[in-house]
Parts: structure tokens; sequence; C-alpha cells
């Protein structure tokens, strides 16, 4: 059983006077531990996958399982747990509250699940240490490097210990080298057991995945697997 299937999904976007498909058909099935890239140019629809994926947005057509549950099944509530412990997000753009320390920031997906103020805050530190920032836990957003961030947000992401991390675009906002040291964090979550979906149009980035899935068009033109050794 796949931890994640998408069949025959479609999604469909009303422009006015015309439909535009975004999705057209994708069939995909990632496995629990699994390193995979999204990958395609701009409007190719990988944005629109990891919307579908992360349960951020509903198909128009097709099934999506999580866990082998069906997600059309779910209601907002439980579409909203789901979103809160099973997935973790990390974005391009950091998504941090830049009046909050940085510890408050990967504390924040344990305000909004109810979690005890004291276990909030030794979860949330364990993940700043996995993240290598356990010096700087104080520190606001604005006081912390781009590449600190971006680890503040993956922090945050894994703070839930989530089945999935769907990371969009994570070294876009990112310098080159900054930009690697952020794929080595997540190479290193993905070994110690994370199932981890990247999203990117950067095939340098991409190949640090198992396997890439190249989008064209809302439909998969291609898979592309690591070369063993």
């Amino acid at each position: 059983m796949s931890l994640i299937e998408v069949e025959n999904l479609w999604k469909t976007y009303d422009m006015g006077h015309e439909q535009v498909n975004a999705l057209r058909g994708v069939d995909m099935k990632i496995e629990k531990g699994e390193y995979v890239a999204i990958m395609g140019p701009s409007g190719s629809g990988k944005s629109t996958l990891m919307n579908l994926i992360g349960c951020l947005d509903t198909p128009s057509k097709g099934t999506y399982r999580l866990n082998n549950q069906a997600v059309a099944d779910l209601n907002d509530d439980e579409l909203a747990r789901i979103r809160n412990k099973e997935i973790g997000f990390v974005f391009q753009t950091f998504n941090l509250l830049p009046r909050a320390t940085a510890l408050h920031n990967v504390e924040l997906p344990l305000i909004y699940n109810g979690t005890s103020r004291e276990l909030r805050r030794e979860s949330a530190e364990r993940a700043m240490q996995i993240v290598g920032l356990g010096d700087r836990m104080t520190h606001r957003p604005n006081e912390l490097s781009g590449g600190q961030r971006q680890r503040v947000a993956v922090a945050r992401a894994l703070v839930n210990n989530p089945s999935i991390l769907l990371a969009d675009e994570p070294t876009g906002n990112l310098d080159t080298s900054t930009g690697m040291e952020i794929m080595g964090l997540l190479a290193d979550l993905h070994r110690s057991g994370n199932t981890l979906i990247v999203v990117t149009h950067e095939y340098d980035i991409a190949k640090f995945a198992d396997r890439i899935i190249f989008l064209r068009d809302g439909q998969i033109e291609k898979e592309e697997y690591k070369q063993a050794g």
C-alpha cells in the first residue's frame, strides 16, 4: 500500500468564459520513506499538484488516497488535522511571523493543535537542534540570515513528526551555496526516515531526489530514477 496514491487527477479552474486544466489525468504513487522531486516549468501544474497532495486544495476529478484514506471523504476538521499532523510544509518565502522568536515560530503548529506549553517547548527546542539552530532560538527572523530563516521553517515543518515533508521551491530565495546547505539538511531528514517531496523548476535541486517526476502541461511527461552508487 502506497503512502500517496493519485489516480486520474484533474484540476480545472474557471477563468472567465474558459476553463483551464492545471492538471490533466495525473496517475502517481509515492511510497513511505521515498524522496521524490516534482519538476516542471512555470505553468506545468507542479504547484497545483503539491497543493492537492498537501490537502490545501481539492481535485476537480479523480481520487487521492493518503495512507489508504480517500481524501475526498474527509470533512474540513479531518483535513485540517491531516495538514497539521501528517504533513510538514516548507515554503519558498519561509512564512515566518516577523515579531515572534524563532522558537515561537516553530511552536505554532503545536499551539494550533492544543499541545501543552511544556511539551510544545520541548518539541520545538528539539526541532531547532535538529536543524542546527540550537543557539538561535530567541532570535527574530530579521536577526537571521536567509538560510537560517529557512532552517526555522524546516524545524516548524518537523515539529509534529509528520509522515510527509512537502517543500515548495525551498531554495528559491537563497543563494546557491545556502541553497545547497538546505538541500543537504533535507537529505539528512530523508535519511532519518521522512518521506520527502520537493517541488522545483531547477534540475540541480531535483537531482538530490531518488526519483524525479517531470510535469508538462498538467501531465506527467516522464520519470527519472537516481542511478545506484
